[in-house]
């Protein structure tokens, strides 16, 4: 209910605290987000990656030191509900002319929740739902940077306009070619261009800051002629001689898709108004979720506000039932879905099998190691909640079973909204996109037959994906422990990509080794191991016999794949890393890539 009169000193106060603790995020995030630049132009790869791993931490920092600031200035959580309803309708008011009110908005969430009883968590007293609009928000400061730049070139200028949008960056760096680049990229645009008549509206809009991740720094935009739209990015990389050359031109929603893959690292981009910045991606990507958008903008949490809406949305229009996950059930994870929503929930269960050596807290500081390394395409985004609730009705009664027999600490079943309906309380729980378990894809093929064509395209594709999903992971300084068909999927695109995170390790901290020899006939004809192991030892010839029962596939891997067998490939790599290497991971199939004297090193 409004409250009739704003009568509380307190409560503007309380608002405007909040306000200046998120503005100073903000702000931080923002600056940090903006050396990017430097640290490309200096070639600062392992500053890059500290930077993209620190950056993840502002938002809580930020929301514990605005939390500690009103229970110290104003005795926050003893403050009456009148007052509290206040505080929301001041803080819409100071959200009028902001340029982030999307932002502010979840962060006034984030420091509310942490202060009041969750029988306060709904529109009176948070942002269930926006208050503010996002369309239309522009920087009117006369030196303001615009969101994106226009060009208007004629087919015979096109190359000068070009080149006028790279120049606009200012990039500290020289180009070791600019004007040979420029006839790559031209020449891949006159690919979407030739002989189509160019309309009256024909222009290149380019956002205005760079987007820059690991080794790489991105253009962004489209090409408008009529009515089509054609979304592009230019990735800039460093040479050898540390000069800057565009590598590739992406064209169309899949590369922009695959650049903003959910399975990638966070991008660094400075932006005044991140909104507008989403309005312009959704436009290049319009199948792409907005909350996927803020999360490859490194704004994780305003990602996980719009999800967790979408999801209560869907929720709400829909009628299937929680369920026990199909595939091959896990050791450490219990995982369930709703048939109708892209996304699996998976909780770490209370007990493993002796095998198993791991504890909860192990498992959660492993998927909070995903989260803040650089996952090169090949490893899921994790959403992390607490205290999730469902409703009762909705579960499948035998998913209730598992969760009581497998995790019955994370299982609370009350009405504690006091609402009269049952509720199915999660206390942490992990949310991933659904892909296709890879063993059940390559399974599909085998079901099919391989003297089908498209079975063996099928499983062909799936072993080569899947060796290079591993060699993109060892890039990272990824091993990923358990290396079985299962803990892999498929993708919409056929991507391969990793999402078992319970035994991932380190590279740099394993032991690459090769098999003893037998020391006798008797260790010969044992099935048993006849050497001592260590904890982080690995052999990767023994990979063989669990991966490669197939003989197809084995075939195949062993074509593409069989240095992944040999403890050497896997030393080899180690000291590179360990020598401080950052090698190269193209977001971008290879056949794209230019052809350039200076090859980037991949993998």
């Amino acid at each position: 209910m409004f409250p009739q009169r704003l009568d509380s000193p307190q409560a503007y106060d309380i608002a405007k605290a909040m306000m200046d603790g998120f503005n100073r995020h903000y702000r931080l995030f923002r600056a940090e987000s903006a050396r990017a630049k430097h640290r490309f132009e200096t070639a600062d790869w392992h500053g890059q990656q500290r930077a993209q791993r620190e950056r993840i931490e502002f938002y809580d920092l930020r929301v514990k030191e605005c939390t500690m600031r009103l229970e110290k200035e104003f005795k926050a959580g003893q403050q009456p509900m009148e007052v509290w309803h206040q505080v929301k309708l001041h803080y819409i008011g100071l959200l009028v002319d902001h340029h982030q009110p999307e932002l502010a908005e979840t962060f006034f969430n984030s420091v509310t929740t942490k202060i009041l009883h969750r029988t306060h968590f709904h529109n009176n007293f948070i942002f269930v739902r926006p208050a503010v609009s996002t369309e239309y928000i522009e920087n009117e400061e006369p030196a303001a940077r615009p969101t994106y730049r226009a060009y208007y070139p004629q087919r015979e200028n096109l190359s000068e306009t070009l080149q006028k949008i790279i120049e606009h960056f200012d990039l500290q760096r020289e180009f070791s070619d600019l004007p040979r680049d420029l006839r790559h990229v031209l020449g891949a645009m006159q690919g979407k261009l030739d002989k189509v008549r160019l309309r009256a509206n024909f222009q290149i809009q380019v956002l205005s800051s760079l987007f820059f991740r690991n080794k790489g720094a991105y253009v962004v935009g489209k090409i408008i002629n009529g009515f089509n739209e054609v979304p592009f990015a230019l990735p800039i990389l460093h040479d050898e001689q540390g000069r800057l050359y565009i590598d590739a031109a992406l064209f169309g929603e899949d590369d922009m898709q695959m650049l903003f893959s959910f399975a990638r690292a966070y991008f660094m981009v400075d932006m005044e108004i991140p909104s507008a910045y989403v309005q312009f991606l959704r436009s290049l990507m319009p199948r792409k979720p907005r909350a996927e958008i803020y999360n490859a903008l490194g704004l994780a949490k305003q990602g996980k506000t719009l999800f967790y809406r979408d999801f209560l949305y869907h929720l709400k229009h829909s009628t299937d039932k929680f369920r026990i996950a199909p595939g091959i059930k896990g050791m450490v994870m219990l995982v369930f879905d709703l048939p109708s929503f892209p996304f699996v929930f998976k909780l770490i269960k209370d007990y493993y099998p002796p095998q198993k050596d791991t504890t909860r807290e192990q498992i959660k500081d492993k998927y909070q190691l995903v989260k803040h390394h650089d996952r090169v395409g090949r490893m899921a985004d994790t959403l992390e909640y607490s205290e999730v609730a469902f409703p009762r009705v909705r579960f499948d009664d035998e998913l209730i079973a598992e969760i009581q027999k497998f995790a019955p600490s994370q299982l609370e079943i009350s009405d504690r909204d006091g609402d009269g309906q049952q509720e199915v309380i999660i206390k942490h729980l992990y949310i991933e996109r659904r892909m296709i378990p890879l063993n059940i894809y390559l399974q599909e093929a085998f079901d099919t037959g391989l003297s089908d064509v498209r079975a063996q395209q099928q499983m062909e594709r799936s072993v080569i994906e899947y060796g290079n999903a591993i060699k993109d992971l060892v890039a990272a300084n990824i091993f990923p422990g358990d290396m079985l068909w299962k803990n892999f999927g498929v993708t919409r695109n056929g991507k391969v990509v990793f999402y078992d995170y319970d035994e991932i390790e380190y590279i740099t901290d394993c032991n690459f080794r090769r098999v003893p020899a037998p020391r006798n006939e008797e260790d010969e004809m044992s099935g048993e191991i006849w050497y001592s192991v260590g904890k982080y030892d690995v052999f990767p010839e023994t990979f063989g016999p669990f991966l490669l029962g197939n003989n197809a596939v084995r075939e195949v891997f062993m074509k593409h794949h069989a240095d992944l067998l040999d403890v050497e490939f896997w030393q080899t790599h180690k000291e590179r890393i360990l020598a401080g290497h950052v090698y190269d991971v193209f977001p971008y199939d290879v056949s794209r890539r230019f052809s350039h004297a200076h090859e980037s090193e991949g993998i």
